[in-house]
């Protein structure tokens, strides 16, 4: 969660603040979601979990294709996480299931961490892995 976020709600706590995080990332920072809980901040965090340094990885397939080093990650689960913190954690693991889940983050009002798993291959908007695996082997 980037730190950002706590300071952000405490400026302008009548907005909707939404932190949007790879699980790497998360696992850099997640610590300032309890600077959120410490001052009832109803921030949401959305950690992106596909189980891996994505960027990383996907400079790894584009450089050096199929040669994988050291980015897989084994990740707790986030929506416990946000739960033992004091705060309000959900899993998504389906599209359809987000709506549900960012509307009941919402009316928790509670520092929120809306986890949500997806494809190992997805590593970004419109980009897979194996298509850059593919594009680096042509």
């Amino acid at each position: 969660m980037p730190p950002i976020a706590a300071p952000l709600q405490r400026l302008y706590p009548g907005r909707r603040i939404v932190s949007i995080s790879g699980d790497g990332d998360f696992l850099m920072s997640g610590q300032e979601f309890m600077a959120a809980v410490q001052y009832d901040l109803p921030i949401i965090a959305l950690v992106l979990d596909n189980g891996m340094y994505g960027s990383i990885r996907l400079h790894q397939e584009r450089n050096y294709p199929g040669r994988v080093s050291a980015t897989t990650l084994k990740n707790p689960d986030f929506a416990l996480w946000a739960k033992s913190c004091g705060g309000f954690g959900v899993t998504v693991t389906k599209t359809e299931d987000f709506a549900a889940a960012f509307r009941a983050a919402e009316a928790s009002g509670l520092p929120s961490i809306i986890h949500v798993k997806y494809d190992a291959d997805g590593v970004a908007p419109g980009v897979t892995l194996s298509g850059a695996r593919a594009a680096a082997l042509r």
